[in-house]
This record gives C-alpha cells, sequence and structure tokens, in this order.
C-alpha cells in the first residue's frame, strides 16, 4: 500500500475508533478514490484498507452506495458512502 492510501486507512481507523469509544451505533463514512479508467474490472485496494481498518475497530460494513464523478482537472474519483453497524460484543 502506498503512503497516501496507508494515511488514508490509518485516518478511518482512527475515527472509527473516536466513534466507537463514543458509543455510537451508526458509523456513515465517505471513502474517495482516484479511477485512472473506470472500464477497467480491478481491485480498489486502497478502498479495501481503510474498510478493513473501520471494521478492525469494532464495525462491520452494512451497506454501500457508489458514485462516480470527475474533477475540475478532468481526473475521476469514485466515491463509496459506507454504512457501518456497531458489532456486537
Amino acid at each position: 500500500m502506498g503512503w497516501i492510501n496507508d494515511a488514508k486507512a490509518q485516518e478511518a481507523g482512527k475515527r472509527a475508533r473516536e466513534a466507537y469509544a463514543n458509543g455510537d451505533y451508526v458509523l456513515v463514512y465517505k471513502f474517495i478514490e482516484a479511477n485512472t479508467n473506470s472500464k477497467a474490472t480491478a481491485p480498489m485496494t486502497g478502498i479495501a484498507d481503510q474498510i478493513q481498518a473501520v471494521e478492525a475497530a469494532g464495525w462491520m460494513l452494512q451497506n454501500m452506495a457508489a458514485a462516480e464523478g470527475k474533477t475540475l482537472g478532468g481526473g475521476e474519483r469514485i466515491a463509496l458512502v459506507c454504512l457501518f453497524r456497531r458489532r456486537s460484543q
């Protein structure tokens, strides 16, 4: 994993741990990944690492929605909005 994806995963894990410690039962998190070719099928390793970081903090992915868009510079981005629920202990 590259340093950018590593930093994103660390931040996602940190936020997830904070929400868990606050007693939240639902966590909604938006993940954004650069998309070099929207026509290709390929693993989204950066997103997977971030989701794993959230799940490691006591959450379970419940639902996900995806959107694709273009940036002002012409690049493409994928946004995933994920609903996590607190794991039962």
